[in-house]
């Protein structure tokens, strides 16, 4: 007869484990606090996560899962503009970054692992960022040429998440630097949203500068790889020169005179 997992329990020994964890780290956090605050025996946690490791694995993708069950990603049909997928892509995970920031440990857990990670931060790239950066690239796709190349969509990608993030994770020092009623008139999550997206979307509607800047770092490719005759001349020329000793015997030879 199996037994069934007690859901109500795992949220507790999570919720005190992510605390413990941000305020600690995983070197430093132990069970034994974990279960204090969960008040849970160390058994509880034993069954349900089998170790440490595991337990700081699972608490990591709960407070994703958090984020992602409040605000949930946009069910577009195929006749959604690509230019409004951007759109809610950018308000939805403005939204979800806003949701972590008030839950009491979530951000600082996250940060943590980020700055120093323990290999929980792999798992968490391929299960739950890398799926969102694909929706992501593919939005992309449908707003710049064909011929961009994948490098460059990455980049396009991660200038839209830093643009994010800035709004996130430098809220403080904006707080310091704007005036609260600047704040509270321009600097709403639905605002940012408009602004990150309008300004990645008039970048795309310069379509000529945009394959300007293609063509040209082609170039500047393809001129890169090419060897200048001057530092590699060809046999034939360079049978022609003087030898560097024989330019040399006349210069030595009147330097001795």
């Amino acid at each position: 007869m199996s037994i069934e997992r007690d859901d109500t329990t795992c949220n507790r020994i999570l919720d005190a484990a992510g605390a413990v964890f941000a305020e600690h780290g995983f070197d430093k956090a132990t069970v034994r606090e974990i279960c204090r605050r969960a008040g849970v025996n160390l058994a509880a946690v034993n069954y349900h996560f089998g170790d440490k490791r595991r337990l700081y694995g699972e608490t990591i993708q709960h407070a994703h899962r958090l984020a992602a069950v409040q605000v949930p990603m946009p069910n577009w049909s195929a006749s959604t503009a690509p230019a409004q997928k951007l759109r809610e892509f950018i308000r939805t995970m403005i939204h979800r970054m806003l949701v972590v920031k008030q839950l009491p440990w979530q951000t600082r857990l996250m940060m943590r692992e980020f700055a120093q990670p323990t290999g929980v931060c792999q798992e968490l790239a391929e299960n739950y960022i890398r799926p969102h950066f694909e929706i992501l690239l593919g939005i992309l796709d449908e707003l710049i040429p064909p011929e961009t190349p994948p490098h460059r969509r990455f980049k396009l990608g991660f200038s839209i998440v830093g643009q994010c993030m800035f709004y996130h994770l430098h809220a403080p020092v904006i707080e310091i630097l704007l005036p609260p009623e600047t704040l509270a008139e321009y600097f709403q999550p639905a605002q940012l949203a408009e602004h990150v997206a309008g300004v990645m979307l008039a970048a795309f509607d310069k379509e000529p500068l945009f394959k300007d800047a293609l063509k040209q770092e082609s170039l500047d490719r393809e001129s890169s790889e090419k060897i200048p005759s001057h530092i590699s001349p060809s046999p034939k020329n360079s049978s022609a020169k003087e030898s560097p000793a024989s330019d040399a015997t006349p210069r030595n030879q009147n330097a001795q005179t």
